[in-house]
């Protein structure tokens, strides 16, 4: 916070009523409060349920303005300020293109609350408003200047620093550590915090991270056309995306890749671990003759082939990331965003409902919003995402003045996700150092799909690892991970490029019989 901020919020928190003994009253006394460029629309205290505990809602907006069309623009927030405060400030990340404030709970892959461990917890649009019934898919506002920079990394700076006003307001004092968690754009979010905010933050826990966001949508396209090549056609002549694999083919691959590599980290248990040692072909699968539900087909075997590769040019240069082959391919999480389940040529996939609608309206720039991503160039259309890649994707290894003063960064990833690869963040996260860093530690996650979900062991507590990490000194040798999925079994996520193997000796069921090789 800049001195005359601070001296400011000094003189009206001096002000405030000194007969405000009980929490509801404290709470309510910062309606007083006045931050520069900053309204209070709601302020109230909650009783505790039974989910949360009793805390203050602050509920604002900040740099209210008139933007690009007449549009009002402001970055929007939600503050929980717990009575039962443990010193500790808890950024919640977003997800999509934001567009709308989600309830700040502290909620983090895996199942962690951190408003019920008593820490302060913020959440926001990131500066803007969506306009339709699912906001966070919708880009108009990136005809705004301000907007882009705002959704970028502005609103992370700005609602931090009147965040830690409210918190110095409400309990005299600033917080002790900072933390700042979240997937899929809050992943993105979270190493931006620690790029562009290196003195703000102690801890960062960045799941499944956005960091090539521009990039993966080149990858949308390429998969996406490259799915629509082989599928049944409607009577129009229109393919019907959905049924370029069934279900049953797609268990089919599960199974092929875990005939092959179940066993590899010692235990056949329907999860592949040791995803290094992983070699699976789909060739393998092919017909022999004609088509049935023992085999693929020759274009499906193709289009598997052509999309974990990944997208390249006409040169061959790679656009964006090859894919790990991980059994969560048959997950339902993975069908919803590759190909969606429209019976109909209209396709209802995630890439076609969100990923496009970010390409034409955000990623190109100038926006194209009548851009077909099926008739995408990519030898010509990819310069068009240059301009927001150099805006908020970000790729920097520059961690000097967050790790000088203690930053710890946490990230994690399912080897199923289908948005973002895990071999493109396990490569970011090689060039941080090749991995013998002290202060960054990746987990991957078989199984799991995208932030959760799938065949998979997702839940696992990385908020309590990173505050061990960051107040204790104790680096998170593993992490215990269990999951709906498979509910009487236990294993360490191991922090990579190691891996859980089992022992040899011990209950296959329990985390203790496996280690970290």
């Amino acid at each position: 916070m800049s001195a005359p901020m601070r001296a400011v919020l000094f003189a009206l928190c001096v002000s405030m009523p000194l007969t405000a003994q009980t929490e509801a009253a404290r709470c309510e006394a910062l309606r007083d409060l006045r931050l520069p460029r900053v309204d209070l629309t709601e302020v109230t205290w909650t009783t505790a349920s039974a989910t949360l505990p009793a805390h203050c809602l602050v509920r604002g907006s900040i740099d209210k303005r008139t933007g690009f069309g007449g549009k009002t623009f402001s970055i929007g927030f939600e503050l929980r300020l717990p009575d039962a405060w443990q010193g500790r400030f808890f950024f919640q990340g977003g997800g999509g293109m934001d567009g709308l404030v989600r309830p700040a709970n502290g909620t983090v892959t895996g199942g962690a609350n951190a408003l019920s461990r008593g820490f302060a917890v913020v959440s926001t649009d990131a500066g803007h408003q969506g306009a339709t019934a699912n906001p966070s898919a919708d880009a108009s506002f990136a005809l705004d200047q301000q907007a882009r920079i705002d959704f970028a990394y502005r609103s992370i700076g700005r609602v931090t620093d009147v965040s830690k006003s409210l918190i110095e307001a409400r309990y005299g004092r600033n917080p002790d550590r900072s933390y700042f968690a979240g997937c899929s754009n809050g992943g993105r979010q979270a190493l931006m915090a620690a790029q562009r905010f290196p003195l703000e933050f102690d801890g960062i826990i960045s799941g499944a991270p956005a960091y090539r966001v521009t990039k993966s949508t080149i990858g949308s396209a390429w998969e996406t056309i490259a799915f629509a090549a082989i599928a049944p056609k409607d009577a129009n002549g229109k393919p019907i995306l959905s049924q370029a694999f069934s279900n049953d083919d797609l268990k089919l691959v599960t199974d092929g890749i875990l005939a092959r590599c179940d066993a590899l980290d010692g235990s056949r248990d329907g999860l592949v671990f040791n995803t290094k040692a992983c070699r699976f072909d789909p060739a393998e699968l092919r017909c022999k003759s004609a088509k049935d539900a023992t085999c693929l087909s020759e274009q499906q075997v193709g289009a598997l082939h052509k999309v974990f590769a990944g997208p390249h040019n006409s040169r061959g240069e790679a656009l964006y990331s090859d894919w790990p082959w991980d059994p969560g391919i048959a997950s339902p999480g993975w069908r919803a965003l590759k190909l969606g389940t429209s019976p109909t040529a209209t396709p209802n996939s995630v890439d076609f409902t969100l990923m496009f609608e970010g390409l034409k309206g955000f990623f190109f720039f100038p926006p194209q919003p009548n851009f077909d991503p099926l008739k995408f160039d990519f030898d010509r259309d990819p310069a068009r995402v240059e301009d927001t890649a150099a805006l908020q994707d970000p790729t920097s290894t520059h961690y000097s003045s967050f790790t000088q003063h203690g930053g710890k960064l946490l990230l994690y990833h399912g080897m199923a996700d289908p948005f973002f690869s895990a071999n493109d963040t396990a490569r970011y996260f090689e060039s941080l150092g090749d991995g013998k860093n002290a202060w960054a530690s990746l987990f991957l996650v078989p199984g799991m799909t995208h932030c959760g979900g799938g065949p998979a062991l997702d839940n696992f507590d990385s908020l309590s690892a990173i505050v061990d990490w960051v107040e204790k000194g104790k680096t998170p040798a593993s992490i215990e991970a269990r999951g709906k999925a498979f509910p009487n079994i236990a294993r360490p996520l191991c922090p990579y490029p190691s891996y859980a193997a089992y022992s040899g000796t011990g209950d296959p069921a329990l985390a203790s019989s496996y280690q970290c090789r």
